[in-house]
């Protein structure tokens, strides 16, 4: 709360973005993702961002504040999300997922086009991936009652893997797309459009 409120204050400031972020300090870092302007920021930068990342909360914030209002948001999903750096590819599913919630124009096939690369990636065994992997199918099969029903199938093939995280991420996202809580909502949401 306090580095969002001083990021209210500064405004956005795309140069300003750069040197906080050259300053290696790790809330510094975080405030320049909250105050850069997605317009200005180019794929290099995304580039070199994304190889800085060493923390899941920097990750993912910056995919959430930042990354995702980019113009290249959507071709970084699918190019780092066969990139072995941990973070690297965590960043792929962590932006998928923060897309998933706010992208509200994308349409079902945007986000049906990415549940093989959740599959593929659902047995990397390392703990920021997988959370990220199974944070994304979630998040997909939250948007509407079509794609809760591709992620629910997505989830059922991955469970199939021979993988302790594959089944681990299956059963979680299982879990909760199937539970009454997410179907209730789906539901609604659909009568109410």
């Amino acid at each position: 709360p306090t580095l969002r409120r001083m990021a209210k204050e500064i405004g956005q400031d795309h140069d300003l973005a750069q040197e906080l972020w050259a300053s290696d300090i790790h809330e510094a870092r975080l405030v320049a993702t909250m105050i850069d302007i997605p317009q200005q920021v180019t794929e290099n930068q995304m580039e070199a961002w994304v190889k800085d990342f060493a923390s899941w909360d920097l990750c993912d914030q910056c995919c959430l504040n930042l990354f995702r209002k980019t113009p290249f948001a959507y071709k970084k999903v699918e190019e780092w999300s066969w990139r072995e750096e941990e973070f690297v590819k965590r960043a792929a599913f962590a932006l998928l997922a923060t897309l998933a919630v706010h992208d509200k124009k994308a349409g079902d096939e945007t986000f049906i086009a990415f549940l093989p690369s959740i599959k593929r990636e659902a047995t990397d065994e390392r703990n920021f991936v997988k959370k990220a992997v199974n944070w994304a199918l979630r998040q997909i099969g939250k948007r509407n009652l079509n794609l809760n029903q591709a992620a629910i199938q997505a989830a059922r093939e991955i469970q199939q893997l021979d993988s302790k995280s594959a089944r681990w991420i299956a059963a979680d996202a299982l879990r909760e797309l199937t539970g009454e809580k997410v179907q209730q909502k789906l539901r609604k949401k659909k009568t109410s459009v």
